[in-house]
């Protein structure tokens, strides 16, 4: 694949790559974590190659998606580039997109259902890959957004190692308009509960407060990338 990489798109990718570890770094400051490590996801939705191309060349490595097919369009041929890109599948995965997600992505973040985990399973075993994944939580209980509520979490995560379906963690988005700070508290309670350590928290908007409160990977879309092209 070949993209025309000015200088100045790298020095501009480096310097938002270098504003977000700085917010990073205050956050793990401030909530007594130094020495701890987030990982910081850029969310590459609706961005082509040659928009990822100048994270690429500033060091970035794990990237995240929310759709199969159109992971599937651009991450081969920038995985050929760069072979220890970290792909992570952010978005709401379809049963029947299974066994595409296990073979594309190295983590799912978007475990939520037992018919879901059943296929994940299955396309494991298939594949002979084991991929971490992230149970999403529903907090709010709406019935229309996807999720695993609270009170069905210990059943999925029991349901995950017996399938061994390896747990990463948890997952939350905080709700648009509320302050994510309560949000990402119950997450972070809701893993220790279950003997988790892996919080996927935090976007552009509160990666911040996110980080105070534990998280342990932060998806970050315009912080890094700007407006979503669509």
């Amino acid at each position: 694949m070949e993209h025309k990489l000015s200088e100045d798109a790298i020095l501009a990718a480096r310097q938002r790559l270098d504003a977000v570890d700085t917010a990073v770094t205050r956050g793990l400051a401030d909530a007594r974590r130094m020495g701890e490590h987030v990982t910081c996801i850029a969310i590459s939705k609706t961005h082509d190659a040659e928009h990822i191309q100048p994270l690429l060349a500033a060091g970035q490595r794990h990237f995240g998606e929310n759709r199969v097919a159109e992971a599937a369009a651009k991450w081969p041929a920038l995985r050929a580039e760069y072979p220890d890109i970290t792909l992570h599948m952010v978005g709401q995965l379809q049963s029947n997109k299974a066994a595409e997600a296990v073979a594309l992505f190295d983590v799912i973040h978007s475990l939520d259902r037992p018919s879901l985990l059943h296929a994940l399973a299955k396309a494991m075993d298939a594949q002979g890959r084991r991929i971490p994944c992230f149970i999403q939580l529903n907090l709010e209980g709406a019935a229309q957004k996807g999720g695993c509520a609270p009170a069905a979490l210990g059943g999925l995560i029991a349901a995950a190692r017996a399938a061994n379906v390896p747990v990463a963690g948890l997952m939350c988005v905080a709700p648009l308009g509320l302050e994510p700070a309560p949000w990402f508290a119950l997450t972070a309670k809701l893993a220790d509960d279950h003997g988790l350590t892996g919080l996927s928290m935090g976007m552009s908007g509160d990666f911040p407060t996110a980080v105070r409160i534990g998280a342990t990977h932060i998806r970050v879309g315009s912080a890094l990338f700007g407006e979503r092209q669509r």
